[in-house]
């Protein structure tokens, strides 16, 4: 398979990306980095992405923006930064993509558990992750071709310890072998408008 990877090269993408290079076609796309560069934020930006690679048989992205603050603190342009990164650039590599997209293909995208358990600070991702739930389970009954869609959603991941575990008292790492796994489910496998959690018990 030939497999866009947006945000290939973050904490989560990169891992992503060594599995499915194994086996298949990886085409890294990013901001700064990567086979092709991408502002997920500008749909013209997304177009010229696709125009430059082609078809793909799979996307996954990994990646997307939100702004984490106290709800108090938070204003309506702070809300619009995960709106604009996170929701409308997922919903946008579909919207866009699905023209590039070979029949029988599949999106994966990227949400996190904030949608289901959110924690302090995190008023706007837990929004933006919601909906793109939503998206994905009403755009599934849309999309031709046998296209697939579904979005794999994590919990603080193993690797990024380090930087959020204050965020999140109590809740158990995920390994990120258990991570790369939810990609691949989505990606190989048959499903489609699934949520997958990566989590049970936070």
């Amino acid at each position: 398979m030939k497999i866009l990877i947006v945000g290939g090269s973050g904490t989560i993408g990169s891992r992503v990306s060594a599995h499915f290079s194994k086996k298949h076609e990886v085409i890294i796309a990013g901001r700064n980095s990567g086979d092709v560069t991408l502002d997920m934020t500008d749909s013209q930006s997304i177009k010229t992405m696709f125009e430059k690679i082609g078809n793909v048989d799979a996307l996954v992205c990994t990646a997307g923006d939100a702004k984490w603050a106290e709800f108090d603190a938070l204003t309506e342009e702070d809300f619009y930064i995960g709106i604009k990164s996170k929701l409308m650039g997922q919903v946008n590599l579909v919207r866009i993509g699905k023209e590039y997209m070979n029949p029988g293909g599949s999106f994966t995208l990227s949400t996190g558990i904030l949608a289901d358990h959110p924690v302090l600070m995190t008023t706007s991702a837990a929004m933006v992750n919601g909906a793109i739930h939503s998206f994905v389970k009403a755009a599934c009954l849309e999309l031709k071709d046998n296209i697939r869609i579904n979005a794999v959603s994590s919990g603080l991941v193993e690797d990024a310890v380090e930087h959020y575990e204050s965020y999140f008292p109590g809740h158990n790492p995920i390994p990120m072998g258990k991570v790369v796994n939810g990609f691949v489910k989505s990606v190989e496998g048959a499903s489609t408008g699934e949520i997958i959690r990566m989590y049970d018990n936070c």
